[in-house]
């Protein structure tokens, strides 16, 4: 079974250029070693995911514009386990980036099973 993800995990964008944090802030209670559970709810731009450095998807002559994340919707969550009747997100669980990136957790392959090749 997959892993609870929590406060602080570390998310990586495919089209960033460097990691960022995941700061939870869908619910203050249900905790994990101490650390927040992250839900479907913690999908807000510069709040819950902050910028992957430069987006490769924004080229300019002076290299790669700055990353502006733009979260769609977590995928890959619990079933059947909820905190405040969102799902729960998992070492499993991706967003896609309206800007065309695709947003995980940090050290994620890319040959799972959500994955479509």
């Amino acid at each position: 079974m997959p892993q609870k993800i929590t406060d602080t995990a570390q998310l990586s964008c495919n089209q960033g250029t460097v990691p960022s944090n995941l700061s939870v802030t869908s619910q203050n209670f249900s905790t994990a070693e101490g650390k927040h559970i992250a839900t479907e709810q913690d999908k807000q731009a510069n709040v819950n995911i902050k910028s992957f450095g430069q987006c490769k998807l924004k080229p300019s002559s002076g290299g790669y514009l700055p990353c502006i994340p733009a979260p769609i919707t977590w995928q890959e969550t619990t079933e059947k386990d909820t905190i405040n009747n969102y799902k729960i997100l998992t070492e499993d669980s991706f967003c896609m980036c309206g800007i065309g990136g695709r947003i995980e957790v940090a050290g994620r392959g890319h040959l799972e099973k959500h994955d479509i090749s």
